[in-house]
């Protein structure tokens, strides 16, 4: 397992600055297998996002007590309302993706469906990145 990958895509999912797909795409470069580098990536960027989940579902007061914290989640709590669960399909997105995670976590959203759609979107964007390569 490439554990720098997946320690990078981990911290990108978080509520860190950071981006785990430049470090993907240079490891194709050099000739990694896209299959594992996927799924490493995938497993990674997951449990960030299933870190920040539970941030928002067990620290649900700490959440907002920084103002961009506070702007990051109402952004986030408006595409919820918007769009729902299918929105997690979009957890992948910068700026919005990990509030939503979060928020996910404060409206006490149902883990299998969240581990579900998070998954199936994070899947699909590294899968077309190898693919695009």
């Amino acid at each position: 397992m490439d554990w720098t990958l997946f320690g990078s895509a981990l911290l990108s999912s978080t509520l860190f600055p950071g981006g785990s797909e430049a470090l993907l795409l240079y490891r194709l470069h050099q000739g990694a297998d896209p299959f594992a580098s996927v799924v490493t990536a995938t497993v990674g960027n997951v449990l960030g996002s299933l870190i920040t989940y539970g941030m928002g579902r067990f620290g649900r007061q700490a959440v907002r007590r920084s103002e961009k914290a506070e702007l990051r989640a109402a952004r986030a709590e408006r595409w919820f309302a918007r769009y729902g669960r299918p929105s997690l399909l979009l957890a992948w997105l910068p700026v919005v993706g990990d509030p939503l995670c979060l928020v996910a976590g404060v409206l006490r959203v149902g883990v299998g469906s969240f581990l579900l759609l998070v998954t199936l979107g994070k899947l699909a964007r590294y899968a077309a990145l190898a693919w695009l390569v």
